[in-house]
């Protein structure tokens, strides 16, 4: 598996758990204490953490940091659009697939 697959497993990994972290709870704990919300987020992130920072090291070995950073915020939109979609039930707009289309355009001239 070469550097950039790698990074970009990673990257997919720590963004499942990071949009958990930020979100989940809207829906599991909406009725809990904040602090129980924090708390849980902050659990969550603590594996979102483990991931991401490997994937960063691993993928400044081959990438510019610009390159990993539009890299990870790709990522992070495709996660965040299918969770929003199945777990918070909000569906796929339009224009939302066409603002991440116009994300995607922006990482590929980052990539190019």
């Amino acid at each position: 598996m070469t550097v950039i697959l790698q990074t970009a497993v990673l990257l997919t990994l720590s963004n499942i758990f990071m949009t958990f972290a930020w979100y989940a709870h809207l829906k599991v704990l909406r009725g809990k204490p904040l602090i129980i919300a924090v708390f849980a987020s902050w659990g969550l992130a603590f594996f979102e953490y483990m991931l991401q920072v490997p994937a960063n090291r691993l993928g400044f070995t081959l990438l510019e940091l610009p390159k990993l950073k539009v890299m990870q915020e790709a990522i992070t939109l495709v996660i965040f659009m299918g969770f929003a979609a199945v777990w918070l039930g909000e569906g796929v707009q339009v224009k939302y697939l066409i603002s991440f289309a116009l994300i995607f355009a922006a990482a590929l001239v980052a990539f190019r």
